[in-house]
């Protein structure tokens, strides 16, 4: 093992995964076919014909052996990745799924649908789009690693990053290899899948990242009953519809090297204006901390342990223990 993971054995009560929500669909009329499956097998035939289970959210579960008595906390993740970007940073360090399970949370890890091991429908068959993939110079770019597009190079020392970066630059390949297809017209489906997770363990905690981001917003104004807080990693927009009451307590954190990047002006404005309309949601700028040079994937930082105290330090006063609560 090597010594960046080495830590304190974790001690768990319970460990395991499911699969929630999703819907039944049926094709008809399409042509069957052959195709050899397994290498040096026979051709089998494939009737596609019949009934497909889609958009099914995979969860994996952690209980920590010593619960600290304030729910679950969930973890979703962003646009092109899966649950895998919680759980262990590019250059071997322990993830923010360890980081929480230390502090006594119930930790829920999800594949979103569409990614990873919750599976995909045939298109467009059943889905009318097709996926969206990134190229590794788009990823560079848009996370706020490289200062600007055309920084990524196939060599690592031809490399341009922000020269404060917090990111661990010389593990990004290794952090491209969890990219994954995306589709962009998934957003009910994912919605519908975490209100079904929701009701199968209970009101919880939600830290979304990007892309998940509005969704978990939105999910919790529909449905406040079933999230007790939000914490939002540099949500990549608002939720749609706007809400007209949004009371679950919340806190939206932003990283660095924004006022380069125009995309991110535009969206730490909004984010702003809706902070300013709901006072149960409160903005976490880095920078104004004195915290400089965080990514996109500021999970993934070098600097990602000391913001995940922070975010489970917000939450100890949003979300007071049960046994400290009056009786």
């Amino acid at each position: 093992m090597s010594s960046k993971t080495q830590s304190e054995p974790l001690c768990l009560r319970a460990m395991g995964s499911f699969h929630v929500g999703g819907r039944r669909v049926q094709l008809a009329g399409r042509q069957p076919y052959q195709r050899t499956m397994s290498v040096g097998g026979e051709p089998v035939s494939i009737n596609p014909n019949g009934t497909y289970a889609v958009e099914q959210m995979y969860v994996q579960y952690y209980l920590p052996e010593h619960s600290n008595g304030r729910g679950p906390l969930i973890f979703w993740h962003g646009g092109g990745m899966t649950g895998a970007v919680w759980e262990t940073t590019p250059d071997g360090r322990e993830g923010w799924v360890n980081r929480f399970l230390r502090k006594g949370w119930d930790v829920y890890v999800c594949d979103a649908v569409e990614r990873g091991r919750s599976g995909f429908a045939p298109h467009p068959d059943i889905w009318p789009e097709g996926p969206i993939t990134q190229t590794v110079d788009d990823v560079y770019a848009r996370f706020r690693i490289g200062a600007a597009a055309g920084g990524y190079h196939q060599d690592p020392a031809r490399r341009a990053s922000y020269r404060n970066t917090r990111f661990p630059v010389d593990h990004f390949d290794a952090f491209c290899l969890q990219m994954v297809p995306r589709w962009t017209h998934t957003n009910d489906a994912m919605v519908g899948a975490f209100k079904a997770l929701l009701g199968r363990i209970g009101k919880s905690v939600i830290v979304c990242h990007s892309q998940s981001g509005p969704l978990a917003m939105r999910l919790a104004s529909e449905n406040p009953g079933l999230v007790s807080a939000v914490v939002g990693i540099e949500p990549a927009g608002l939720p749609v519809p706007a809400p007209n009451i949004y009371d679950t307590p919340t806190l939206i954190v932003l990283g660095g090297n924004m006022d380069s990047d125009r995309r991110w002006q535009q969206l730490s404005k909004k984010i702003d204006a809706f902070a300013r309309e709901f006072p149960t949601i409160q903005i976490m700028r880095l920078e104004e901390l004195g915290i400089f040079g965080n990514s996109h994937v500021l999970m993934m930082d070098d600097n990602s342990d000391d913001i995940a105290r922070r975010v489970d330090a917000w939450l100890q006063t949003a979300m007071p223990n049960a046994r400290d609560l009056p009786r």
